[in-house]
């Protein structure tokens, strides 16, 4: 395998759903218990559709809303530009906010509930991914979510010192979390390759700070030179880094083994 794995939206059931006081599409495939995929920037391309179906072939029922870009549509520098832009300015997301609640959140925790309602397992799995890792801690506000997936998450956008090891939550969503952390056992995945200005070394310690042991963070080495021939540009961790018998596929493989081990 050459190229990242990629998949279409053939087989996907598209719905409108409404939570939180927002409304998108949402995608839904598999059987299993319930993993909610949120796409990277700029939307749910193939490549974020080639990780959503190889959840479903572990085993799980995916849901991948989508609520920027165009589903199915693949990624060029000019249709990411575009969606970027829009983000930056969205107070559904407020991408350069830092201690704060995002409206998308509250969005996601209503899906995440409707699909734990709907699936076996013990709760669901939630991986952000990019510009949405931030995003799947956010939800796991909400009891069930108790598999929550950060990979390289970018929000808020690392500019400045402030941003940089900000968490990307509210005190009180933090406080949730923490209190999840110590009375229900919540364990928290986080991803990212070593050089990605994307995401801050300061996040992912800040985020071990207040997590401590259940903060799992799977750091790929991208320095010059690194035995796994990455780019210091690498970023996507879980989709467009992904090549056979890669560091990013292992990262793969021990996600999917995190949700069965905690969804059951």
């Amino acid at each position: 395998m050459t190229s990242p794995p990629t998949s279409s939206l053939e087989g996907w059931v598209v719905s409108s759903f409404t939570g939180g006081g927002l409304t998108h599409d949402c995608y839904e495939k598999g059987s299993g218990p319930g993993v909610v995929v949120i796409p990277e920037i700029p939307g749910l391309t193939p490549e974020v559709l080639g990780l959503a179906d190889h959840l479903v072939d572990q085993g799980f029922t995916v849901v991948v809303p989508s609520p920027f870009g165009t589903p199915g549509r693949e990624m060029s520098a000019g249709y990411t530009a575009g969606v970027v832009a829009r983000l930056c300015v969205s107070s559904e997301f407020r991408a350069f906010a830092t201690r704060s609640a995002r409206p998308i959140s509250g969005f996601l925790r209503a899906v995440a509930r409707d699909l734990d309602g709907r699936t076996p397992g013990s709760g669901v799995g939630v991986i952000g991914m990019c510009f949405t890792g931030g995003f799947a801690l956010a939800a796991a506000v909400d009891d069930s979510v108790t598999a929550p997936v950060m990979s390289q998450p970018s929000v808020p956008f690392p500019v400045g010192g402030a941003r940089q090891a900000d968490v990307g939550l509210s005190p009180d969503e933090l406080q949730t979390i923490k209190r999840r952390v110590a009375d229900d056992g919540l364990c928290v995945m986080g991803l990212r390759f070593s050089e990605d200005k994307a995401v801050s070394p300061r996040r992912f310690a800040a985020l071990s700070q207040h997590l401590g042991d259940a903060f799992e963070v799977i750091e790929l080495d991208s320095s010059e030179g690194n035995a796994g021939g990455f780019s210091k540009g690498a970023h996507s961790v879980l989709t467009h880094e992904v090549r056979e018998g890669n560091e990013a596929m292992a990262a793969r493989d021990r996600v999917v083994a995190f949700l069965h081990e905690r969804l059951g």
